[in-house]
């Protein structure tokens, strides 16, 4: 199976990142995060996280960031955000349960189109294409709880803050976005 999440923000210790999320504190939503990955990805399943994976010196200065990446069950492609900065990626790199590290990724699945990223990108136009001609963005950054970018049907939000503090599997993200394409085409 293949999820899609973003910005996890591990150790992010502002009130801003955590209680909006439903927490009183950053431990208890490491915590929560941890819990809720590995209740949904099992060890073969590919995860795509689409930047800001952890934030904060201790994370990177004491590893204990990388102890629960280590933790997380899947294998780990890291698309790099705005708080990844040069040492998050040497630590990401060195890691073997993440597979790569890149600022983007083109892929096709299902025959579909798809640009992960960290930032919302248009990537298509609504004025011409069908929706399958689509090149469908998923994307994080935004730490909105809405899915859709503007109401744009081609532009996802995987970030934790839309999903429930959980990463969401490609197939329903495709899913809703079909549904939300047709309901916005008859309106």
């Amino acid at each position: 199976m293949i999820w899609l999440t973003s910005d996890l923000h591990l150790f992010h210790n502002h009130g801003f990142i955590y209680e909006p999320r439903g927490f009183s504190s950053i431990e208890e939503m490491n915590t929560a995060i941890e819990s809720n990955w590995n209740e949904m990805v099992d060890e073969d399943d590919e995860v795509y996280v689409l930047g800001d994976l952890m934030v904060g010196g201790k994370a990177v200065s004491n590893d204990v960031g990388m102890e629960i990446v280590r933790r997380l069950k899947g294998k780990k492609h890291i698309i790099i955000g705005n708080h990844d900065t040069d040492a998050r990626i040497k630590l990401y790199q060195q890691e073997a349960s993440i597979v790569d590290v890149q600022y983007a990724l083109m892929m096709r699945y299902k025959g579909r189109s798809l640009y992960l990223s960290h930032y919302p990108t248009f990537t298509s136009s609504l004025e011409h294409e069908k929706p399958k001609q689509w090149t469908i963005n998923f994307f994080g950054h935004t730490h909105s709880k809405e899915r859709f970018f503007e109401g744009i049907p081609f532009m996802y939000n995987v970030a934790l803050d839309a999903h429930e503090n959980r990463p969401v599997s490609l197939d329903e993200a495709l899913r809703e976005i079909k549904e939300y394409s047709a309901a916005s085409t008859k309106a």
